[in-house]
C-alpha cells in the first residue's frame, strides 16, 4: 500500500509543475489552440477515410456499409503495367531533387562571407522573392520562356539559326526542367535555416582563426560546415522521408500528351484513378503504400544517422 501511495504522490508532483506551466503561460497555449484544431481537423480526422484502401469502397454505402476487399488493392497497383512508371518517374525526380541539397547550403555560405551589408540584404530579397511566386504562375512562366516558337529559348536558339526544341514537350529533358525551376525558386528561402544557423557562430572563433592564420576557405570547413551539420543531417533526413512524395501540383500543371513517360508520377497518378476515375479504394491503396515507404525510409535514414553522425531526429 505504501509503495502505491508513493507512486500516486509521485505522479501527482509530475503532474503538478505541468499544470503551472500552462496556467503561467496560458496565452500561448491559447495562441497555439487554432494550430492543433487545423491539425485534428486535416490530418488526424481524415486519417480514419485510410480503411477504404481495404473495403469495395462505394459513396452510395458509405464507409462502414462497403464491403471489405483486403490487400486486393493493394495487390492490383503492385501488378499494374503503372506501377514501374510510377515508380520509376517518382525516384527519378526525387533523387534528382535530393542530389540538388547542398545548394542551399552554398548560397548560405557565400551570403555569410558577404562583407557589405547593403549588398548582402540586396542579394537575400532577389533570392528570397521567387519562392512566393505561386505554382500556376510559375508553370505559366515555364510555358512561355520556354516555348520553342514565341519563348525567349527559342528565339535565342533561332538567333544562331537552330531549330529550338521544345523542352515542355521532351520525355527526357522533363526532370531537368522540373528539378532546375525548382531550385531557382526556392534555393533562397531554403538557405535561411542556414544562415540561421551561421548567425550562431562566435565572432571570437573567427578572430581566433584569423590570428592562426587561417584563410577564408579554412574557416568555412573548420568552423562553418560543422555549425551546419546537425541542421543539414536533419533536413536530409526529412527529405529522404518524402523521397516518393513528389509534389503534386507543378508536375500535373507540366504534364502534357508528350511528355507524359516521364512526368506521370504517384501523386498524379492517385488523383486521375481517384478524382477522375471514381476508383477511391484503388487510389487510398497506392496512398496509403506510399506513405509507409516514406514512413520506412525516414525511420531506416534516421537510424543510419544516429549511428555516424550523432545527429537524428529522435
Amino acid at each position: 500500500m505504501r509503495t502505491a501511495d508513493l507512486n500516486v504522490k509521485q505522479s501527482h508532483r509530475k503532474r503538478a509543475p505541468a499544470l503551472q506551466q500552462i496556467k503561467r503561460n496560458w496565452g500561448l497555449y491559447l495562441l497555439l489552440l487554432p494550430a492543433v484544431i487545423l491539425l485534428l481537423l486535416f490530418a488526424y480526422i481524415p486519417m480514419y477515410g485510410i480503411v477504404i484502401a481495404f473495403k469495395d469502397y462505394s459513396p452510395a454505402l458509405g464507409i462502414e456499409g462497403s464491403p471489405w476487399a483486403g490487400l486486393k488493392y493493394f495487390e492490383k497497383f503492385f501488378n499494374s503495367y503503372q506501377f514501374d512508371t510510377t515508380i520509376k518517374n517518382t525516384l527519378i525526380l526525387s533523387l534528382y531533387s535530393l542530389a540538388t541539397f547542398p545548394i542551399p547550403i552554398m548560397l548560405a555560405l557565400m551570403i555569410n562571407q558577404m562583407r557589405e551589408n547593403r549588398f548582402k540584404r540586396f542579394f537575400q530579397t532577389v533570392t528570397y522573392m521567387p519562392h512566393f511566386i505561386s505554382t500556376v504562375v510559375m508553370v505559366g512562366l515555364l510555358l512561355i520562356l520556354l516555348s520553342p516558337s514565341t519563348g525567349l529559348i527559342g528565339h535565342i536558339y533561332r538567333l544562331f539559326g537552330a531549330e529550338a526544341p521544345n523542352l515542355m514537350g521532351s520525355p527526357g529533358l522533363f526532370s531537368s526542367v522540373y528539378v532546375w525551376s525548382d531550385v531557382w525558386q526556392h534555393t533562397g528561402w531554403d538557405s535561411i535555416i542556414f544562415i540561421a544557423a551561421l548567425s550562431a557562430v562566435s565572432p571570437s572563433l573567427y578572430e581566433a582563426a584569423t590570428m592562426d592564420g587561417a584563410s577564408r576557405w579554412q574557416k568555412i570547413w573548420y568552423i562553418d560546415l560543422p555549425m551546419l551539420m546537425p541542421t543539414a543531417v536533419t533536413l536530409l533526413i526529412l527529405r529522404v522521408g518524402s523521397l516518393l512524395g513528389v509534389g503534386f501540383e507543378k508536375v500535373y500543371l507540366m504534364q502534357n500528351n508528350l511528355n507524359i513517360s516521364s512526368s506521370e508520377v504517384i501523386s498524379t497518378y492517385v488523383y486521375k484513378i481517384g478524382m477522375l476515375s471514381s476508383q477511391y479504394s484503388f487510389s487510398s491503396a497506392i496512398n496509403l503504400a506510399n506513405t509507409i515507404i516514406n514512413f520506412i525510409l525516414l525511420i531506416m535514414v534516421n537510424e543510419i544517422s544516429k549511428k555516424y553522425s550523432k545527429n537524428s531526429l529522435w
